[in-house]
């Protein structure tokens, strides 16, 4: 199967803010959010990118803007990879958000939250799960086993992806860091995913360039005692 690496939109001018953005329409890049988006196409220069696929919102619009201009690429737009619905917490601010009883479940019970008026992190998981694996398999029937495609999206939508990635169950995605314009990597193959790298947030990713075998990992066995190679 094909190689998706998970990018965290850039620096959002609510990043920081102290205010949970959720889906609010108009949230862009900060001034350092638009630096960011522009470092993506030297840090991916050497990656032989197949797809972008991205959520709705405009700050994904925005980091994917100038990767895509320079690899003359047309981004999928996947409404499964939005923002959480954070319902009626949407735009509050978070050191008000802390003394509600819900925020102790989210940090600690997240599969049982439910945001008032919004979504379960439970149903975002199975929604962002369900469209990579999608795209992923669509990316590998068009370009093959080789095939490294970008999807954008959002932290707590990209978490719960790699908790899913790791066999973690959700309750841990707390456990997970993803910054602003990072990037983690996945492989997922018949047997099981491979998570590649988590939260990246350095320079050239050359390396993610596939190996000779594309198809040897969709085999393979987890090395004991790890990889020897």
């Amino acid at each position: 199967m094909a190689t998706v690496i998970l990018l965290r939109h850039a620096r959002s001018t609510a990043n920081g803010a102290g205010v949970l953005a959720g889906r609010t329409p108009g949230v862009g890049l900060a001034e350092r959010g638009e630096e960011q988006a522009r470092e993506l196409v030297d840090r991916l220069a050497g990656v032989p990118v197949a797809g972008l696929v991205r959520s709705p919102l405009h700050r994904c619009v925005q980091t994917l803007e100038p990767l895509a201009a320079k690899l003359g690429l047309t981004p999928v737009e996947e409404p499964r990879l939005s923002e959480v619905d954070y319902g009626e917490w949407t735009g509050k601010g978070i050191k008000d958000l802390l003394e509600e009883p819900l925020w102790k479940v989210v940090q600690q019970h997240p599969s049982a939250a439910v945001f008032p008026g919004g979504e379960g992190l439970a149903e975002v998981q199975a929604r962002a799960v369900a469209a990579i694996r999608e795209h992923d398999a669509r990316m590998t029937a068009e370009h093959g086993a080789n095939a490294v495609w970008i999807a954008c999206s959002h932290g707590d939508v990209i978490k719960s992806v790699l908790a899913d990635a790791l066999g973690l169950h959700l309750d841990s995605f707390q456990r997970i860091v993803v910054e602003p314009c990072s990037m983690s990597v996945v492989t997922y193959t018949e047997t099981r995913p491979y998570v590649l790298r988590v939260n990246d947030t350095g320079g050239d990713l050359s390396s993610l360039v596939p190996r000779a075998d594309p198809e040897a990992m969709a085999t393979a066995h987890a090395a004991v005692g790890g990889s020897t190679t």
